[in-house]
């Protein structure tokens, strides 16, 4: 099944069904339980089955960004900006609820396994996530008010050919729901990784 989202270029497919979704007042996405996008890097485990819908971006640079709110009430509930390629070459940009119980932004980084990186915790469940292709790389930032960002990430993937989207994981709960809201897309290159605006 195909999305078309108004503020997007592309159309956009399920990888993995959500038991429910809406792309009315935003996107909303239902996560199953146990659901996830991880490989461990002792080899431990590997789970990749969270919903996400996904497109392939027209442009070779690009920014992708969202107000990510997450209904979160289990360890890792999140809402996530996906940057995928194929089953072990991804990236995530997450909206988490951690250990201690507040959300925090996250970073996960998969090249054959996954490097999990904690960035910071914020007040409330909601904030502004950004995904950014430029010069081949990649860039993830994070924003309380959609206008003065913060670096998370800036790495580079061995396929440059992905796809781009939402995902939705409850690796230890039951399930849960996030919603992305004033969904935007520009086919533009940052000036500068380190630029608030």
């Amino acid at each position: 099944m195909q999305v078309q989202l108004d503020s997007l270029p592309m159309r956009l497919t399920w990888l993995g069904t959500p038991p429910a979704w809406s792309d009315e007042n935003g996107l909303t996405i239902d996560a199953p339980p146990t659901s996830d996008w991880f490989i461990d890097p002792s080899g431990a485990v590997a789970v990749t089955n969270a919903p996400a819908l996904l497109g392939r971006p027209p442009d070779d640079d690009f920014l992708l960004l969202a107000r990510v709110e997450v209904d979160a009430k289990a360890t890792f509930d999140a809402g996530v900006l996906f940057i995928y390629a194929d089953d072990t070459t991804w990236a995530k940009l997450c909206l988490e609820r951690s250990p201690q119980g507040r959300m925090m932004i996250v970073s996960v980084v998969t090249r054959g396994t996954s490097d999990d990186c904690n960035s910071h915790a914020i007040d409330g469940n909601s904030a502004w996530l950004r995904a950014a292709r430029f010069k081949g790389g990649f860039a993830f930032h994070a924003s309380l008010d959609g206008e003065r960002w913060e670096l998370i990430r800036h790495f580079g993937l061995p396929n440059s050919e992905v796809q781009i989207g939402f995902e939705v994981q409850s690796p230890t709960g039951n399930g849960c729901r996030a919603t992305f809201a004033d969904v935007a897309y520009a086919s533009r290159q940052l000036t500068d990784l380190r630029d608030e605006t």
